[in-house]
């Protein structure tokens, strides 16, 4: 069903509220992609070491995901604590990208907790106050897709800026580091300056870990929740592979930079037609729409071998498509949840939860990235395959291509099931 909506927000509303996803999602992608190999080389650390303090340092940044929506639900203001959450990340962000050459664990520890804690506390408030901007589900769905738009473009600038700024790894991320506060702080000064202004609402006022329960018995959050849960694992498993589905399957090595710049550039291009498709069909029927589209990609990958690079190209066009409405639509569908007046939320009728959903859905989001990367890489080695080894590339194919395609399939199959649930207003 199409969405009902209101006189539509003005485009310089919606761009000012989404810039602040662009420095955020920039900041993600060093964290989680870069600092292994940063450490490891410029400061010697030991992988398992390494790889101890970096698990633990994510699955406590998972566990205070909730508490710190809660703690956003309970301040008169969401925006003050992204103002208290971006110095935080700026400092994390540049200590964490210049390790010293003595006491390197250490350091490494405490500068991702302060980079976590910025940046997850301003992640779960500018999501939530993002909900509370919107007045119906159309103008939710705008508003998230700004966001995500603006993130994408930070994902891949991310990509890009420290290669432009120096071919050495460390000196690139070190140029990152520098610019990033004030990239930060202009952009911050945008969303605060410019986004569209929020209704009233009356904060949280019962006790934390009761209103974190409560916000999990609501069935139809349940309901989204499974589905993003399969729907996210079946993104993170390919995300996991791809460098190794090129390098070992398509012998393609040399193409992994362009490939992964199509597929986030694709899903740039995509958004505005996932958000057209959702005004006129409804988000829950897009969105598994878009699972189709990335079903149908991993299975025209299946038979892909070496030297298919265009082909390849294409599954990264369809695969990318089909990001840009995996990070929007399930996003607004959870602000309409989060939005949905009941009886024990306040006179005025606005939620006074929405970081606490917010903040739960933070958590699977990143439960799922080390999901799939338990899950994956231990049936890499049970079939046999090895990185740059000829052998056993049937096996990797499988898993690359079959196992996000059954994921997908199921949480479409889920999604249809409960679309009258999930699409509040339909």
């Amino acid at each position: 069903m199409a969405i009902a909506q209101a006189a539509a927000i003005p485009r310089r509303q919606l761009l000012a509220y989404g810039a602040l996803g662009l420095p955020l999602a920039m900041a993600a992608l060093p964290v989680y992609v870069h600092v292994p190999r940063l450490y490891a080389d410029a400061a010697g650390m030991s992988l398992s070491l390494l790889g101890g303090l970096l698990l633990a340092a994510r699955l406590l940044d998972a566990g205070i995901d909730p508490l710190l929506g809660g703690w956003s639900d309970r301040a008169a203001n969401r925006q003050r604590l992204i103002m208290l959450a971006l110095p935080c990340l700026a400092l994390g962000m540049y200590a964490l990208l210049h390790p010293p050459a003595v006491s390197a664990p250490l350091w490494l520890l405490a500068s991702m907790l302060v980079t976590y804690f910025g940046f997850s506390l301003a992640s779960v408030a500018y999501q939530a106050w993002g909900a509370e901007l919107g007045r119906d589900a159309g103008e939710r769905t705008q508003l998230t897709a700004s966001r995500e738009g603006f993130g994408l473009l930070g994902v891949v600038l991310a990509a890009a800026v420290p290669g432009l700024i120096s071919s050495d790894l460390a000196a690139g991320l070190s140029g990152l580091a520098q610019v990033f506060p004030l990239l930060l702080l202009l952009l911050a000064g945008w969303t605060f300056s410019g986004s569209p202004p929020a209704k009233a609402r009356v904060p949280a006022s019962g006790k934390l870990f009761g209103d974190l329960r409560s916000v999990l018995d609501d069935g139809r959050f349940r309901c989204l929740l499974a589905v993003f849960v399969l729907n996210g694992i079946a993104a993170a498993l390919p995300a996991t592979l791809v460098l190794f589905f090129v390098a070992d399957v398509l012998q393609a090595q040399a193409w992994s930079g362009a490939f992964l710049a199509l597929y986030f550039v694709s899903g740039v291009a995509f958004l505005p037609l996932w958000v057209s498709l959702a005004r006129r069909f409804g988000r829950v029927r897009s969105w598994i729409a878009s699972m189709l589209v990335a079903v149908a990609s991993f299975a025209w990958a299946w038979g892909l071998g070496a030297g298919d690079v265009w082909p390849f190209a294409v599954v990264c066009l369809l695969s990318g498509a089909a990001l840009g409405a995996d990070l929007t639509l399930p996003a607004a569908l959870l602000a309409d949840i989060s939005e949905a007046p009941t009886d024990d939320r306040g006179e005025s009728g606005r939620s006074t939860q929405a970081g606490a959903y917010f903040g739960w859905w933070n958590l699977v989001a990143k439960l799922n990235l080390a999901l799939a990367a338990g899950l994956s890489l231990p049936l890499l080695d049970l079939v046999g395959y090895r990185p740059g080894a000829a052998a056993a590339t049937a096996g990797l194919a499988a898993v690359y291509c079959l196992l996000p395609l059954l994921f997908k399939a199921v949480a479409a199959l889920l999604a249809w099931r409960w679309r009258n649930t999930l699409e509040l207003s339909s």
